[in-house]
């Protein structure tokens, strides 16, 4: 199983969201390893928006399982607050 890791060189505003929805595609799997819901990325895919600030851009993915991982600083407001307007737009956010 092939990995791949996209890392700014910068302090964000890289395209860093973009890139790894572009990538999804094909993956099995996107994490997300570190930052915190002050770190936002913003999609568009067919017209629609959408912003996230701490799920991983593959939720936009059916096959892809997003997770996050222990050096991400999680918000449990944010995060549920997010996942609820995901679910509201249709996008699947469980296991």
């Amino acid at each position: 199983m092939a990995s791949l890791a996209v890392i700014g060189a910068q302090w964000g505003d890289e395209g860093k969201g973009k890139l790894v929805d572009y990538l999804t595609s094909g993956a099995d799997y996107v994490v997300r390893f570190q930052g915190g819901n002050n770190a936002g990325h913003t999609l568009v895919v067919d017209g629609v928006t959408t912003k996230l600030s701490l799920v991983p851009s593959g939720i936009l993915h059916p096959q892809t399982i997003c997770l996050l991982g222990a050096g991400v600083v999680v918000s449990p407001e944010v995060l549920l607050q997010e996942m609820k307007q995901l679910e509201q737009s249709g996008i699947d956010v469980t296991p």
